[in-house]
């Protein structure tokens, strides 16, 4: 029963994910730095904090007597994340929402999952998952199936996208219905992205001692009832001022260059709703935090989390590929090669899944 409901508070926070992007195609007359920083401050200094507060009681208190060095290393990780955070909106903006992110979370699974489990390997901790522990375990085996079976649906995917380029070349409509479409830039962003965005769970683990912590508390006042579901709330406070860094730097540097500071009170746009879609969506991405802590304070902060989390990701962001019609004007070859490209992702969920079972 944990396992299933690790499950679904995954399936919710990958629809948040795979979700977010949408509000911001209806922002009008912005620049992307604009929107995207706009969206950014609710998703990494405002939603967090509140969420925090109205979980952890005394998140703060937390926070202020953790080891320097811890806080810093989590941080730290926020700040590298917070780079693929960025590049991410780049390589959706340049890609599209289902190649795009199929891509970076393709790489973002396999880096994600497998570099704590090497980790641990070498600095073991009690209740992490080694690299050893998955190859000899029957369940860490299904987990680690799955994880390749993820990775063929991603290759699936990419191949799609291609097949998509080609198809819009051929048929001289590149230009003209995909003015954004960039292959090449979209690619290079998108391999940065997927590498970078895995920090966010080196992140949770840096900082996973403020998470026992409030843990700790609750189990105390609540005895009997198992691990605390919002436990990872006061990390994400530490991960994501990192992640607000990045991003608020080179979005001023951007609006700086490209003089879009005006975005922001420019009366020539529909200022209202450009600021309520952009919350929107930064507050939806943070949701995708929110549950994967749920998640992972039922099935642990292992390669299964993670390749869940990515895997529903990957999966959302491709059926609203095909609900905005971003695929219009192909063949249907590249129709079927992406859609069997999902069918394959789900399936890697079903071989994730079986091995937490097993796990049980």
């Amino acid at each position: 029963m944990q396992a299933l409901l690790g499950v679904i508070f995954h399936f919710i926070g990958g629809f948040a994910s795979g979700s977010f992007y949408i509000p911001y195609k209806q922002v009008k007359g912005w620049a992307w730095e604009s929107y995207w920083i706009v969206g950014g401050l609710f998703s990494w200094l405002i939603v967090p904090p509140l969420a925090a507060y109205l979980t952890i009681p005394g998140y703060t208190e937390i926070i202020a007597h953790t080891n320097g060095g811890i806080l810093f290393l989590t941080y730290f990780f926020g700040v590298l994340w917070g780079i693929g955070g960025l590049t991410y909106g780049l390589g959706v903006r340049y890609l599209g929402v289902a190649l795009g992110s199929s891509i970076i979370l393709g790489l973002c699974s396999v880096f994600g999952a497998l570099i704590p489990s090497v980790y641990y390997e070498f600095n073991p901790q009690p209740g992490k998952d080694t690299i050893s522990m998955l190859f000899s375990n029957a369940w860490g085996q299904w987990v680690l199936a799955g994880l390749l079976v993820c990775v063929i649906g991603i290759i699936i995917c990419g191949k799609a996208g291609a097949m998509k380029d080609a198809d819009l070349r051929k048929a001289g409509r590149a230009a003209e219905d995909n003015t954004e479409f960039k292959i090449g830039l979209g690619l290079t962003v998108s391999i940065i992205s997927g590498i970078l965005s895995a920090c966010f769970a080196f992140g949770i683990d840096a900082g996973k001692v403020m998470a026992q912590e409030a843990n700790e508390i609750w189990k105390a006042a609540n005895p009997g009832q198992g691990e605390f579901l919002f436990q990872n709330n006061v990390t994400y406070v530490v991960i994501l001022w990192g992640g607000l860094t990045t991003n608020f730097i080179w979005c001023m540097l951007l609006n700086a260059r490209n003089k879009t500071f005006g975005n922001y009170t420019d009366p020539s746009t529909p200022l209202l709703s450009n600021y309520i879609f952009s919350a929107l969506a930064g507050t939806t991405w943070f949701l995708q935090f929110f549950f994967y802590g749920m998640g992972e304070s039922k099935l642990g902060n292992g390669p299964s989390s993670w390749i869940l989390h990515m895997a529903f990701i990957i999966l959302i962001a491709n059926s609203w590929g095909l609900v905005l019609k971003e695929w219009k004007g192909v063949t249907k070859k590249t129709i079927s090669s992406i859609i069997i490209g999902i069918l394959v992702i789900i399936l890697s969920v079903l071989i994730v899944g079986y091995g937490n079972y097993l796990k049980e």
